[in-house]
């Protein structure tokens, strides 16, 4: 086999790799306030999560992973060794930020790896600054919109069903999180296992000419469009990232489910349902975001309907400080990656 092909087929392997730790990392996201309130196991909650994951597969479009694929690094610029870096600023970012027990996003490491590397390669004129513009909003919109929206849930809910006993009503919303889990889950395989079928698509419309005359297998690498999404690369990026979810990353839901503020089930599902409309609705506008912000804004949003004082404002703080350096680290990280990959292999 060509060294080439065999190099582009190992970086199609690195981009899987980098969607399980996505799903191993992120899976906080999904289970953690389910573990917490005592809904589900940890074991179960996992498993839970990485079903609903990956039936995003069958429900949700590719807006955002021809966002990823075509509407942020120019095209032309776009190389093997590019990808390989920025999958390599967002994978140690990754292990780095798990390691330390933090709730970062995997989707802005990525982003600040594909910006990093560019920038390495062909200065800033690779960048295409349009496509730039909503993902950087949203670094601020999703964690707000959903503090927002679990905020007028709790507020809401809370008024209309005050004159209900209690212990009946608990027995209710644990079942109800159920739904608003799986809800949340969906949203998380909708958002963060396009951005992989993008970077696996941008690789393969990039070297497209090594796969034009190859047979079999091989021959599924060849595709000539970033505006399609192969069926295969779809599958596989949802696999991955379910099989990272059904992982779990403990470090990060002790972080997400206790440290922040104390939920019960009626503000377990009042965070999971804000986060999860929140997500689903940037998907549907092809915008790549974070479901770490999203659904630590929707918790915090829970936390401060109770009472300002009940959300434990030293470790969201914390937190905003890890989102903050996410897309510089990750991008100098990516951009030392391409310099060294440049050195040792010619793209």
């Amino acid at each position: 086999m060509d060294h080439a092909i065999l190099y582009v087929i190992v970086i199609v392997a690195v981009a899987l790799v980098f969607d399980f730790i996505n799903g191993f990392h992120d899976s906080a996201n999904s289970i953690a306030t389910v573990v917490s309130t005592r809904v589900l196991s940890p074991g179960a909650a996992v498993v839970w999560a990485a079903f609903f994951t990956v039936m995003a597969a069958f429900v949700v479009g590719t807006a955002v992973a021809k966002t990823i694929g075509k509407g942020l690094i120019d095209p032309h610029v776009i190389d093997p060794n590019l990808i390989l870096a920025a999958l390599l600023g967002a994978i140690l970012w990754d292990l780095i930020t798990w390691y330390l027990g933090l709730p970062t996003s995997s989707s802005h490491a990525l982003l600040g790896g594909l910006g990093g590397a560019a920038v390495a390669k062909a200065g800033f004129g690779a960048l295409q600054l349009g496509g730039w513009v909503l993902p950087i909003i949203f670094i601020v919109v999703s964690p707000v919109l959903g503090m927002l929206l679990a905020l007028g849930l709790t507020v809401g809910l809370s008024w209309l069903l005050r004159s209900l006993p209690p212990g009946p009503l608990d027995k209710v919303f644990r079942r109800l999180q159920l739904v608003s889990a799986g809800l949340y889950s969906l949203s998380h395989g909708a958002n963060d296992a396009q951005k992989t079928m993008g970077i696996i698509v941008g690789l393969l419309v990039s070297t497209q000419t090594l796969f034009l005359d190859q047979s079999g297998l091989l021959h599924l690498f060849y595709v000539p469009t970033a505006d399609h999404i192969p069926l295969w690369v779809e599958l596989s990026a949802y696999s991955a990232i379910g099989c990272g979810t059904a992982m779990g990353g403990w470090r990060i839901v002790k972080t997400m489910g206790t440290r922040i503020t104390k939920l019960r089930p009626f503000g377990g599902f009042c965070a999971e349902t804000a986060g999860g409309i929140t997500v689903l609705l940037a998907s549907s506008l092809g915008v790549p975001v974070s479901t770490t912000h999203t659904i630590t804004g929707a918790i915090i949003g829970v936390g401060a309907a109770q009472r300002l004082s009940a959300v434990r404002w030293g470790v969201a703080k914390r937190i905003v400080w890890a989102w903050i350096l996410t897309m510089p680290m990750s991008a100098v990280i990516a951009a030392f990656s391409y310099l060294i990959l440049s050195r040792r292999i010619g793209f």
